[in-house]
């Protein structure tokens, strides 16, 4: 694990923890350990953390040459900053040499782009940080949406705590669903999401009205998704024709009152999965998608998951599948 200074805390002690649970529980089940996990700086110095705390390093990544299996690069603030040494990128890049995979978490993905290693891939960061990597890299296909994201062997995840997803999905690539799901249980995260999750929901990707109107309407459609969602029903609930309500709703939030409509029901529908037992066709009319296929078809589409498949992973846990001991607080 590579790390430099102004690097996000978080971002380094979750990915080394995620991964010594995983030896941990597989001590239990009587197996070997899977991972030896060393924390590098480029010269091996102290490792000032963003917010003042400061970690000793285990090694100098300019003088390893072990064998490794996967490279990780965490990120923070300064690490656009951090890319332009060229000594660094040069280090990353001769220890990716032989690497089975290369992992950035958060604008780590900055140091691996300047080692030429996001070249002609689809890559992700931190949502705050992706304007500034496309315009560095152009040969980089910046998307951040997704909190995660695999190009071959180059894994990249959004901001900070999207880095631990991509660790428990690269534990379970490793060791199988049954690992990676009770590192969760353990570290009491609700749920584990899959990469296509996106970064926001849809009242943090659009801003909040200024307008009292617009802003008392945003909250109908968070709390009615069932309800005449339509843009002459809407422009009708703000005294608007529905030509200037459109134009308005836009200019004040971002995208027009269709697709924020679609994104309120998605982002709803998505917890009545996550969260009851209720029927596809039950969940579809609650959330104003009308027919069981209807929602089928734009669920997918927003998610890349059926309705069905999202469930099977994020759904309730039934009291059969919890295993006694392992819902522990570390």
């Amino acid at each position: 694990m590579v790390g430099h200074g102004g690097a996000v805390g978080i971002e380094l002690t979750a990915a080394c923890e995620v991964l010594e649970l995983a030896n941990v529980w597989l001590a239990e089940q009587g197996r070997p350990p899977a991972y030896e996990v060393q924390v590098m700086t480029l010269d091996g110095g102290p490792l000032p953390l963003f917010g003042g705390l400061e970690l000793s390093a285990t090694g100098s990544l300019r003088r390893y040459r072990g064998p490794v299996d996967t490279l990780i690069v965490v990120g923070g603030p300064v690490a656009p900053a951090a890319s332009e040494n060229p000594s660094l990128a040069r280090a990353v890049g001769r220890a990716s040499a032989g690497a089975r995979r290369v992992v950035s978490l958060c604008t780590g993905a900055f140091v691996l782009a300047a080692a030429g290693l996001l070249d002609g891939r689809r890559v992700t960061t931190h949502w705050r940080f992706g304007e500034d990597l496309a315009a560095r890299y152009p040969a980089v296909e910046v998307d951040t949406d997704p909190i995660y994201v695999r190009d071959g062997p180059v894994w990249t995840s959004a901001g900070i705590t999207a880095g631990i997803d991509l660790l428990l999905a690269l534990v379970e690539e490793d060791e199988g669903s049954e690992v990676a799901r009770e590192i969760a249980r353990l570290l009491v995260i609700f749920l584990r999401r899959t990469g296509s999750q996106a970064q926001f929901s849809a009242q943090l990707c659009n801003q909040l009205a200024d307008r009292h109107p617009i802003r008392e309407l945003q909250q109908y459609i968070a709390e009615h998704p069932e309800a005449d969602l339509s843009l002459p029903a809407l422009a009708r609930r703000v005294n608007m024709s529905p030509r200037h309500f459109a134009r308005l709703f836009r200019s004040e939030t971002g995208v027009s009152p269709g697709r924020y409509v679609e994104q309120a029901r998605i982002e709803t529908a998505r917890r009545r999965l996550e969260e009851s037992e209720q029927s596809v066709e039950a969940i579809a009319a609650a959330c104003g998608f009308g027919s069981a296929g209807n929602f089928r078809r734009v669920f997918a589409k927003a998610m890349g998951v059926s309705p069905f498949e999202y469930r099977r992973g994020f759904g309730p846990a039934r009291p059969s599948a919890r295993r006694d001991g392992l819902d522990l607080a570390v």
